[in-house]
């Protein structure tokens, strides 16, 4: 009884799930809160339905607080953005959305992975890192920052295999 009491204070369990187009106003809102130039519910929409698209969203017990979206083309994919919800980070919720979303990606075929982040970013860099993530090229100047101050990216890539 005190454990499900404890659940239902902290907002209950996490669950990783698929994203539906109902989902896409929540994961526009939580994208624009977490990135610069954050996505609008529009493209979550066109993301949602694409079928070479996989959109996860991290639920607490009704709440989305976090999500992860990746395009697949043949046996590779690309992560496009994961986000959770600033109250909720710290708490290894985003490495278990990062590890169930990578988990679908191998069950659909996917062999290699890779992602671009902000080379500054040291939070999304130690999540990547500790996901098996390996840093294998840089691009300069890839991100702008809303100063104007343009951000180096690290182009990282794992292997599902």
């Amino acid at each position: 009884m005190m454990k499900w009491i404890s659940q239902w204070w902290r907002g209950g369990t996490a669950a990783v799930e698929p994203a539906s187009t109902r989902d896409a106003a929540r994961l526009a809102q939580l994208h624009g809160a977490s990135f610069a130039h954050g996505w609008g519910e529009a493209e979550f929409e066109t993301m949602l339905s694409e079928r070479n698209t996989l959109v996860h969203r991290l639920r607490l017990g009704r709440k989305t607080i976090g999500f992860a979206v990746s395009r697949i083309g043949a046996d590779e994919a690309e992560i496009l953005s994961v986000a959770v919800d600033q109250s909720y980070r710290g708490r290894g919720l985003s490495r278990t959305l990062l590890m169930t979303h990578l988990g679908h990606l191998a069950g659909r075929g996917v062999r290699t992975i890779f992602l671009e982040v902000e080379e500054n970013n040291q939070p999304a860099r130690r999540l990547y890192e500790r996901g098996g993530f390996v840093v294998v090229g840089r691009r300069e100047r890839y991100y702008k920052h809303p100063s104007g101050e343009q951000l180096n990216a690290l182009l990282m890539r794992r292997d599902l295999t």
